[in-house]
């Protein structure tokens, strides 16, 4: 078992262009002290400039499943130089008249270096096992595809 941690720390201020309201921007701290910047999604009333937390969900989604795949692609004697993601979230209505994060897309991008390069098959083969594995994934009912690239 591993315990994972972050401090989320929110300040009420004013709204940048709402008077009526409060600013949704607040930063979390995580282990090594890096600060992230976080607001509520633009359409929520968030700072554009922030990153908001579908992108941090996806994210973490998108991260996992990458390291996943290197590390089943390393243990196959297959050297990854390159990989990279623009994962996609659908934020839609549900049955229970609220939203939630139905669906991610995942397209990873990948460039292998050295004597042994995986073929199509092979590469679909390490990324199922990559989603099968993917800590995040397991712990989320949001469906996942991965569109090879």
């Amino acid at each position: 078992m591993s315990i994972h941690q972050a401090v989320i720390n929110w300040q009420r201020a004013p709204h940048e262009s709402e008077a009526k309201t409060y600013s949704r921007n607040h930063r979390i701290t995580l282990n090594g002290g890096q600060q992230v910047k976080v607001s509520a999604s633009e359409e929520f009333k968030g700072d554009p400039n922030c990153a908001d937390p579908e992108q941090l969900f996806i994210s973490s989604v998108a991260s996992c499943h990458m390291l996943f795949f290197l590390a089943i692609a390393d243990f196959q004697g297959y050297q990854v130089d390159s990989y990279e993601d623009n994962p996609v979230g659908y934020l839609e209505s549900n049955d229970r008249k609220g939203k939630e994060m139905t669906r991610i897309e995942l397209s990873p991008r990948i460039t292998f270096r050295g004597d042994k390069v995986p073929d199509q098959k092979t590469i679909s083969r390490i990324h199922t096992n990559a989603h099968k594995n993917c800590f995040i994934r397991n712990s989320i009912t949001t469906e996942v595809t991965v569109n090879q690239v």
